[in-house]
């Protein structure tokens, strides 16, 4: 059942420190990596881990490292995703305030893996206690030798930046946070070139997320055999999860993938909060399609069987409805974020979304017609796919899944 494995740290919410970090064994991977492993070893490790990204598209984490130009005369940089700003999601920020030196640690392993000597932090702007937790440790990394010239003696060379954004959700897309980081309106970039060839000021760029960069140091510790029994056959490993809502226990869980979420929302989460009907799931962040309690039933936590029940695993951030919640209530509050958080861009999103927010207050007024239940799916068939990211489709799928799974309420609402 739950409990921290990759992330001991998280066990204890005190140590955010270098002393207790290295009392801890932290740093020996950084060691190991940087005195027993070439770089190419590093990133094959990873690779054979299986370890996919935290962040929510579950990219093989080695494989984009290694699509990186091999012939390259540019500077390489390492980018870390700590925006979080997925409705739900709130794992990334317990790392960057509990385990602060896990994930410099993490970020200094992938920089000697892909030959960066640069690399940035671009955190939230409205997560002040984890920038300054971070500053420290980058700080105290610093006087102990473990950041800047000839890291532990071994000639290796790192800096590493924060850098704060504007609270803009748009920012945690990849190329929209490297725009960001440039100076430029957070707005996505259209892909190829990927960052891996073009990324950062148009060079070679690794975008990761918090968890993913902090989840490689026990996986140079322990081999990539140790973090594959943790989990499934193509789920390999553990997996932090945000639970939030009608639930007795809110908090960060670490899991092993595969665990049934029903074990683990009754045992470790005390299932829904006051003894009420648990009645709807978002498993993933808002961004991915609800589930009803039934599906839930057979839902175990990995990225296959997320796929097998019509949704995704996401970002891990689990959002509990119970019995008493009005579903389009809940939908019509998720459009107004979509809504409001459109960069404008892409007229399909920028169109779509103010649409979807429109209809979905007629509903709640009372005023909608049959009709157009119909036409905030044919909106929505104009979206997805259409758009240079993914925050359209992201907009489209509250609406879809609960218009499949709960239009009785939807058609409650109508009066004609």
């Amino acid at each position: 059942m739950a409990e921290f494995i990759t992330f001991p740290s998280l066990a204890y919410t005190d140590r955010a420190g270098l002393d207790a970090y290295l009392q801890m064994g932290g740093y020996k991977s950084l060691r190991k990596a940087l005195t027993a492993m070439q770089p190419g070893e590093i990133t094959e490790t990873v690779k054979q881990s299986g370890l996919r990204g935290r962040g929510g598209a579950g990219f093989p984490t080695g494989m984009k490292w290694s699509f990186l130009p091999k012939q390259n005369e540019k500077p390489v940089y390492l980018v870390c995703n700590a925006d979080e700003g997925e409705p739900g999601t709130f794992k990334d920020r317990d790392i960057m305030r509990y385990a602060p030196h896990q994930l410099v640690e993490g970020m200094l392993i992938a920089a000697r893996a892909i030959g960066c000597n640069r690399s940035y932090i671009y955190i939230r702007g409205e997560f002040t206690e984890p920038y300054r937790c971070l500053e420290k440790a980058i700080e105290e990394a610093r006087e102990a030798g473990l950041m800047g010239k000839n890291i532990l003696g071994t000639g290796f060379d790192h800096e590493m930046y924060l850098h704060l954004g504007a609270g803009a959700y748009i920012c945690g897309e990849e190329t929209a946070l490297l725009n960001s980081l440039e100076g430029r309106r957070g707005e996505p970039r259209t892909k190829p070139p990927f960052p891996a060839i073009e990324g950062l000021y148009g060079c070679p760029t690794i975008v990761n997320n918090v968890e993913t960069l902090a989840a490689v140091v026990p996986i140079i510790e322990h081999g990539p055999e140790w973090y594959i029994a943790l989990g499934t056959a193509k789920s390999p490993g553990t997996k932090l999860f945000s639970i939030c809502g009608h639930v007795e226990k809110p908090g960060v869980y670490e899991v092993k993938m595969g665990t049934r979420f029903m074990d683990f929302f009754m045992n470790d989460c005390g299932g829904v909060r006051g003894g009420k009907k648990l009645k709807a799931v978002i498993p993933g962040g808002s961004s991915v399609p609800m589930l009803t309690a039934e599906q839930c039933e057979t839902l175990c936590l990995d990225y296959e069987s997320c796929v097998e029940h019509g949704t995704m695993l996401g970002s891990g951030a689990i959002i509990v409805l119970d019995e008493t919640v009005s579903i389009p209530h809940a939908v019509q509050n998720l459009s107004k974020f979509y809504s409001h958080e459109s960069c404008g861009q892409c007229t399909p999103c920028r169109e779509g979304t103010h649409w979807f927010e429109m209809i979905m207050n007629k509903l709640i007024a009372g005023e909608a017609r049959r009709e157009d239940l119909d036409l905030l799916l044919d909106i929505g068939k104009h979206i997805s796919f259409r758009t240079i990211c993914a925050l359209g489709a992201a907009a489209v799928a509250p609406i879809e899944s609960s218009l499949a799974r709960f239009r009785s309420e939807y058609e409650a609402l109508i009066r004609d």
